[in-house]
């Protein structure tokens, strides 16, 4: 009797987490975006969306080029307006879990914490979005395959970014870092058949090349809440998953190529 109430009991506990964390998260990230909304407003900001963001919620991989921490933002923003910003989950670098509270919760809203190279640790990954699955939680997940932010300021990041390229055999990037594809590969791999789509999202902050067609740092925080901040242009490629190669060799040429497109 006691394993039969515990059947029932457990699905039932898993809800009730569910719909807290949900409604948590929607609280908190509405009232971060709407803030940054509102001193923007002041500030004149103009977002611009390019392509095709359906307007109903989807199970999805958000693969986007990563600046600066407003990135974080524009995909809460895009979330929002699917109605779809208590399922938003990030794969994060392993470091960012030591964040006071913030690294904790990442991880119990789904969030997967990865390591580089051989550190990497697929079956936990895989385990995580399992777990997921069964539960038949939504999914928004939101990946940067860059790994680490392109930042100009610190070209020993960009030279040993395109000396990898170079090595693999694969084309060399000036304005994003060379992708690293094994999270997107087991994140795909894994929910292939609960996904309904990936969107390749391009951010592109106005006001970031000078002149001479060097890249400038892209707007941090601070700067994007207190300061005039540029134009923001998002492009959105919603993709399907059987145009998607599914191993994992022919996977990272194609998320190379995808890359090559931001690049320009």
């Amino acid at each position: 009797m006691a394993q039969e109430q515990n059947k029932f009991l457990k699905p039932s506990l898993m809800n009730i987490y569910t719909f807290v964390d949900k409604s948590v998260v929607c609280v908190v990230d509405t009232d971060v975006v709407i803030g940054c909304l509102s001193v923007n407003d002041i500030n004149l900001l103009t977002v611009i969306i390019y392509g095709d963001l359906p307007k109903n919620k989807e199970n999805v991989i958000y693969l986007s080029n990563h600046q600066c921490t407003v990135d974080w933002i524009i995909a809460d923003m895009l979330a929002i307006r699917q109605n779809a910003l208590g399922h938003v989950r990030y794969v994060l670098k392993d470091g960012l879990k030591w964040l006071p509270l913030y690294g904790w919760y990442f991880s119990q809203h789904g969030g997967v914490y990865v390591k580089r190279s051989a550190k990497f640790n697929e079956k936990e990954m895989r385990e995580k979005f399992r777990a997921q699955m069964k539960a038949e939680t939504p999914m928004y997940l939101v990946i940067f395959p860059e790994g680490t932010r392109y930042n100009p300021e610190i070209p020993k990041v960009i030279a040993d970014s395109q000396s990898f390229a170079e090595k693999e055999g694969l084309a060399i990037l000036k304005h994003v870092l060379t992708p690293r594809v094994k999270a997107t590969h087991v994140a795909i791999d894994t929910m292939k058949n609960y996904l309904d789509a990936v969107y390749d999202v391009t951010v592109a902050y106005e006001g970031t090349v000078d002149h001479k067609g060097q890249r400038k740092l892209a707007p941090s925080m601070t700067e994007f809440l207190c300061k005039e901040c540029p134009r923001v242009h998002i492009f959105i490629d919603r993709i399907e998953l059987k145009d998607i190669p599914e191993e994992q060799m022919y996977m990272r040429r194609w998320l190379h190529e995808r890359f090559e497109i931001k690049d320009k």
